[in-house]
């Protein structure tokens, strides 16, 4: 049986992106609990168009806005054993996404999953560059390497209540979760 998963998106003016990401979310052969949206005071119509989905809104002030909090909120208000992170203007590409993210979870010494992302025709060749190196076509499970990326991830609720998301960086707030949890020695974290 898979564990119940809660799907936490930040978004800032994502209309262009939002609808996609949240039809491919309810595509998903795995359905999941809920869709929490932690939308920061977007001014154009992200928040309508998540309201037609089977979202949980939570709005935040532009100006208290930092990665990890919004994330931290987001967290805190889900009701999930498995928190999952994606990014308001990515979408996943088959139905099994979820079902792919959450499989390394059946070993319970995984405390983080991420997922490989791509870009499209927009993506810049040196963009391109990066994802190739950052998501290679070949999975692994490490408690060495700490990198993962919140644009296409998943934790354990009570490893993130352990340590949460440093609210004071500009970003890579999921890196700094992840060496902590290898730092540790917690468990591994899944690509």
């Amino acid at each position: 049986m898979k564990p119940e998963t809660s799907i936490i998106i930040r978004s800032y003016n994502e209309e262009k992106h939002i609808e996609k990401l949240l039809i491919g979310i309810t595509k998903q052969r795995l359905k999941t609990k809920e869709i929490i949206l932690i939308d920061s005071g977007s001014t154009d119509k992200t928040v309508e168009i998540a309201k037609k989905y089977n979202v949980k809104i939570l709005r935040i002030n532009k100006k208290d806005f930092t990665f990890g909090g919004a994330l931290n909120i987001g967290c805190n208000y889900a009701s999930s054993e498995i928190l999952v992170f994606v990014s308001a203007h990515v979408y996943p590409l088959k139905i099994n996404w979820l079902e792919k993210l959450i499989n390394p979870f059946q070993s319970r010494d995984v405390l983080v999953s991420y997922g490989k992302q791509i870009g499209n025709h927009k993506t810049k060749f040196s963009e391109h560059q990066i994802f190739r190196k950052w998501f290679p076509n070949i999975s692994y499970t490490s408690n060495k390497n700490y990198f993962c990326n919140n644009a296409n991830c998943s934790i354990r609720k009570n490893i993130w209540k352990k340590y949460n998301f440093n609210e004071d960086l500009t970003g890579l707030e999921d890196l700094d979760l992840a060496k902590k949890i290898v730092d540790n020695n917690e468990g591994k974290i899944s690509y």
